[in-house]
């Protein structure tokens, strides 16, 4: 059964708590609803994988609070990330750092209260749409549970932060390169890119 937490900050505490004990944990973002669990526990992407049955070929971006905990979390952010960062964070960019653990890892700050307040308890979220693969995106809590209503024992919580505003999926930039490169187009463009970096073609 999963359980409905409130937006307050023992709701938040609750939902930090689950992620800790590896759980699966769904709430609002500045686009859609997402779900994930914590970059503390890479153990239990998995169930995550499962819960979405979600090809085990998509990478899982991962959801911050700040450049700083991308940096805890293994990102090597450059000047460049940090200058973006600075312009651009929170908001509807992602960007693709080079990781200490090898592979490139994609990092994002969304600009939802509920989302920073949960990464500011939790740490680092692995995180994707609480929705099951290629099924429509969720705009709320109601029907996060109605996407998941066959796999609740999958999904442990979900914060109901209200109504997710929907909008256009992120910018998500390339800095393992240089110059940078723009992977996906998204809300922000490459001529306000272009003012605080390098792009290339």
């Amino acid at each position: 059964m999963t359980d409905v937490l409130p937006p307050t900050p023992e709701g938040i505490r609750r939902a930090a708590a689950l992620l800790a004990a590896g759980e699966v944990v769904a709430f609002p973002t500045d686009t859609v609803y997402g779900v994930g669990v914590a970059a503390s526990r890479p153990d239990r992407l998995d169930a995550l994988f499962e819960l979405k049955d979600r090809p085990i070929d998509r990478r899982i971006p991962m959801l911050v609070a700040s450049l700083d905990q991308a940096s805890s979390a293994g990102g090597r952010p450059d000047d460049r990330a940090r200058t973006l960062a600075d312009r651009f964070w929170p908001g509807a960019l992602t960007l693709v750092l080079s990781s200490a653990g090898g592979p490139t890892q994609a990092f994002r700050a969304p600009d939802h209260p509920v989302a920073l307040a949960l990464m500011r308890e939790a740490g680092p979220i692995f995180a994707t749409s609480a929705n099951v693969s290629d099924e429509p995106d969720t705009m709320g809590a109601d029907e996060v549970l109605v996407a998941f209503a066959t796999r609740q024992d999958g999904l442990a919580a979900v914060i109901d932060g209200g109504r997710a505003p929907g909008g256009r999926a992120s910018t998500v930039l390339d800095l393992a390169v240089s110059p940078a490169r723009i992977l996906r187009p998204g809300p922000i463009g490459p001529e306000q890119i272009r003012e605080v970096v390098e792009l290339g073609s």
